[in-house]
């Protein structure tokens, strides 16, 4: 019953994603599963920290990362936080828990070179999908939105006279993004084609398939990694690492942080830092070049 109190809470009071949701009442069901199987628990809602951690050593023996289990704790944290607040416990067995250490993810952004490469020099199809592929590209590069933020654009979320959009964000935040002139033109290209569907079912959705439906993430996801291998040898092709891109370029061009952070639609300063390492290493390379006491 707690738990479901727990999913109620996240839906309606904290705004979560669907995709947040699911994770939480997985990792929480999962642990619930473990409690009962290994030690005959019929609710984990007054356990103390001794099972949460053998629930750990089994993840860690299952070969699952310790960024996964860090995720999964990080869910129980929430779950044993809201019963805090509800006053069905006083204490979280998980109050003096550390989490385990994880390498430093390093996410590598595509090149300036490379992103005219996929705007300039790839033959997209002349017609709907073709115009469609490349406005997604281009869109999830000059704005840093989020692939199920680009998903949910609706058609009146466009002002073109002005040259913004709106986004709804995580938490449903809202946030009005500038359209660079040259994504306008694409735009209104991909438009005339959206209008001479046949039938359109999604009407208020921007972004359809050809048989007219709302696209979903997962075609997002094979679009920029179908193209981006034409021109790209990363291994990793995801509309995460154009967000990444997106805000690495801007800041190696002189961008400020809290400027970045409002694009980005960052809740903190702390999430856009996690984008500056490359723009650090840029500023390195000018500086080496340019000042006179380097050795050439």
């Amino acid at each position: 019953m707690s738990v479901e109190a727990f999913i109620s809470y996240l839906q309606f009071e904290k705004n979560y994603s669907k995709h947040t949701i699911t994770a939480y009442r997985k990792d929480i069901l999962h642990f619930t599963d473990f409690a009962s199987k290994e030690f005959d628990l019929d609710s984990i809602d007054t356990i103390g920290y001794t099972i949460i951690r053998s629930w750990i050593v089994s993840l860690v023996d299952q070969g699952i990362s310790n960024r996964s289990i860090n995720r999964k704790i990080s869910s129980l944290r929430a779950y044993y936080g809201f019963l805090q607040k509800t006053e069905q416990i006083t204490v979280s067995p998980l109050a003096k828990h550390k989490a385990l250490k994880t390498q430093k993810k390093v996410e590598v952004p595509f090149s300036e070179q490379e992103m005219t490469k996929i705007i300039q020099e790839i033959p997209y199809n002349d017609d709907f999908e073709g115009a469609r592929d490349k406005l997604i590209i281009e869109l999830l590069y000059t704005t840093g939105i989020r692939r199920a933020e680009l998903v949910n654009i609706k058609i009146q979320d466009l002002d073109l006279s002005k040259g913004v959009f709106k986004v709804l964000g995580k938490r449903n935040k809202e946030r009005i993004l500038p359209i660079l002139p040259s994504t306008s033109q694409m735009l209104a290209d991909y438009l005339d084609y959206r209008a001479a569907l046949e039938n359109i079912q999604d009407q208020e959705h921007l972004f359809l398939t050809r048989g007219g439906l709302k696209i979903y993430e997962t075609l997002v996801y094979r679009t920029i990694n179908k193209y981006f291998s034409l021109v790209s040898p990363k291994v990793k092709k995801s509309p995460h690492i154009l967000r990444h891109t997106f805000a690495t370029h801007l800041l190696n061009r002189g961008a400020d942080l809290n400027s970045v952070k409002e694009l980005l639609g960052h809740s903190s300063l702390a999430s856009t830092q996690v984008y500056t390492h490359n723009s650090i290493a840029e500023l390195k390379k000018v500086h080496l070049n340019a000042h006179p006491r380097n050795k050439k």
